[in-house]
């Protein structure tokens, strides 16, 4: 099972539910044909989008959070079971801390400081 923790704290303002296909997490196409879930979180930074995606194995994906819903960061928001992937989408000012091929550790690893709100 990979669980998942909210990558920031904010108000989750979008959830979507997304029914699809079961290649494998890291297929290119899998972001977008998979069976995924999509929260959009507003945080002082931005708007921070990330996106549960189920793999050929996974098929099965769980929530526990719902939109208008205050998140803190690092909260436990729900899992997939087996394979599975993440993905993020960042304000375009984010300064990204990870480059590809980092091993990363969820809840210690930061991947990317958001701008400062002035």
């Amino acid at each position: 099972m990979h669980a998942q923790w909210a990558p920031v704290a904010g108000k989750l303002e979008y959830f979507k539910y997304h029914r699809g296909e079961y290649l494998v997490a890291w297929h290119e196409k899998s972001s977008t044909l998979n069976e995924r879930t999509t929260f959009g979180q507003r945080t002082p930074g931005g708007m921070v989008v990330w996106r549960q995606i189920a793999g050929a194995v996974a098929r099965r994906i769980r929530w526990y959070v719902k939109e208008g819903e205050d998140i803190a960061g690092g909260q436990e928001c729900g899992f997939i079971l087996f394979g599975s992937r993440i993905d993020f989408y960042l304000p375009l000012e984010a300064e990204v801390a990870v480059k590809p091929g980092d091993r990363v550790v969820a809840r210690s690893t930061v991947l990317a400081r958001l701008p400062e709100v002035s």
